[in-house]
């Protein structure tokens, strides 16, 4: 089956990107009626159906790229598969990606309850059925109904991109959809301490190369207390964790939210919570879905706001967000741009006396080599428990390492007794003589310690061999004061850029406000 360019362009619904809208396709009832059907056992009826849909977008394409196809009763499962071509582009150009989910009959409005997957550009098929899906798919029923293919040309080139999907229908009993078994909000914990997590982690659910076993195995060896799970665009790795939590491993769920003008991290959102992608920035809905992702017991953390990779740059700004993520896996130039950029806001924040934004570090580890837990971010929580930690990084009582090897301490001390931790503030007056302190260990003997106000950075000096760095100021030279731990800049490296980033903290305010 043959479908033209462009056929019919529709706007998908209020607040979402542009999308077009293919012809339906058609499948013949399960009596057999249909050309293509293959016999079902003693010629009762298919066993199967496939179509197939050829057409080309033009570069310029609408973001989504919805593909009707009419299910009849009798359905027990549903295979899509798809490809496109890769021409050569001239340099500088970019070449055609497409990525590629599943609505079933319930719709394709926005965060509403018709999804059913997402792969992106990780899988060329993919099947869902009442007792199984694949990996980034939810498994239940296939019911009679409008269902929606919908490509994603993230990236179009200039020759246009030439698509072929076919859809296949098996016909028969389905069995019983399984009930997913969800990780518990708390384990046993050690009481109000430091907790270790990484929460930015991808497996074989949307584009990671490894298991959830081999992830959980992986949290453990690295030292971690906890992890969340953050797959892009989809909650089916939510059920995919039975038997790998414990009384020493957390496991959250969450979602990394992929769209065209940046990602954020739904972390620690309800089981089964989906959060929609299908907006940019200029559609104004980027508050809703945050406040969803709040009402859901999550936190909204822009994740790699300057990162290099197509759609990474982040354009919604950061009053909705209740974190950011200013290290993401091995320190990067891109990490450079997103510490400098929180640290202004923190200057705002200091003199204006109003609200801050934590800073968070994961890995977002898919695959070997990329180690989980490099880096980690270290909180202070009352307990191991999702609400307790969740807690704790929104207070922006946390710190992040680059690995559990290394163990810090941050504090300000001045006046008759005042002390104040990471996150805190010291409430002492402007003239009053403070003591910043910061022990760190488990980091090489060749690291710098510094501490940075929002005067720039005041004290730079080599880590002592007891790890004890110790500098005086008052309130009215440093309205807050943060601590950094970096490894030297590596040979033939930029002058006056700083080396990757063993170990850095929130800020400590000092003053009354």
């Amino acid at each position: 089956m043959h479908r033209r360019d462009l056929l019919r362009l529709t706007a998908a619904a209020a607040g979402a990107a542009s999308a077009l809208t293919l012809d339906t396709v058609t499948f013949a009832h399960a009596d057999g009626s249909g050309s293509g059907a293959a016999a079902g056992p003693g010629g009762s009826g298919p066993a199967e159906e496939s179509r197939t849909v050829t057409g080309r977008l033009p570069a310029g394409a609408p973001d989504f790229v919805y593909l009707p196809v009419d299910v009849p009763r009798g359905v027990r499962e549903i295979s899509v598969s798809y490809s496109y071509d890769r021409p050569a582009v001239p340099p500088g150009t970019r070449g055609n990606a497409c990525d590629i989910g599943l609505f079933d009959e319930r719709g394709t409005g926005p965060g509403g309850p018709g999804f059913r997957g997402w792969s992106g550009g990780a899988r060329t098929e993919f099947t869902v059925g009442a007792e199984r899906a694949t990996p980034g798919y939810l498994a239940g029923p296939v019911r009679p109904g409008r269902w929606h293919v919908c490509l994603g040309p993230y990236t179009v080139a200039p020759q246009g991109l030439a698509y072929e999907v076919t859809v296949t229908l098996r016909y028969g009993a389905a069995g019983a959809a399984p009930v997913p078994v969800y990780p518990p909000r708390r384990a046993k914990g050690r009481g109000r301490a430091w907790y270790r997590g990484d929460n930015h982690l991808h497996t074989v659910y949307s584009d990671g190369k490894r298991t959830p076993a081999e992830v959980a195995a992986a949290a453990r060896a690295a030292g971690l207390d906890w992890i969340t799970t953050t797959e892009h665009n989809t909650t089916s790795s939510h059920g995919a964790w039975q038997g790998l939590w414990g009384d020493d491993l957390l496991i959250l769920t969450g979602e990394e939210v992929t769209t065209r003008n940046g990602h954020v991290l739904a972390l620690g959102t309800d089981p089964g919570t989906f959060v929609d992608w299908r907006y940019r920035a200029r559609d104004n809905a980027f508050g809703r879905y945050a406040r969803a992702i709040r009402r859901a017991g999550g936190l909204v953390v822009p994740a790699h706001p300057h990162a290099t990779c197509v759609g990474c740059n982040w354009k919604f700004g950061f009053g909705d967000a209740d974190a950011v993520e200013v290290w993401n896996g091995p320190f990067t130039p891109d990490d450079e741009v997103t510490l400098a950029e929180w640290d202004n806001t923190l200057v705002a924040a200091a003199r204006g006396g109003g609200r801050w934004l934590p800073a968070m570090g994961n890995s977002d580890a898919h695959r070997e080599p990329e180690r989980v837990g490099h880096p980690q971010t270290v909180v202070l929580a009352d307990g191991l428990s999702r609400e307790e930690l969740l807690a704790g990084i929104r207070a922006g009582h946390s710190w992040i390492a680059e690995s559990s090897a290394v163990r810090l301490s941050f504090t300000a001390t001045g006046g008759r007794g005042a002390h104040a931790g990471i996150g805190e503030r010291l409430r002492v007056d402007d003239d009053t003589a403070v003591t910043v302190r910061l022990d760190v260990s488990g980091v090489p003997g060749d690291c710098t310690a510094a501490f940075v106000t929002d005067q720039g950075t005041l004290l730079s000096t080599p880590v002592p061999a007891d790890g004890r760095v110790e500098w005086r100021t008052t309130p009215s030279h440093a309205a807050y004061v943060r601590a950094e731990v970096r490894h030297p800049a590596a040979d033939g490296g930029t002058p006056g850029v700083p080396g990757p980033m063993a170990a850095l903290t929130n800020p400590i305010f000092l003053g009354r406000e």
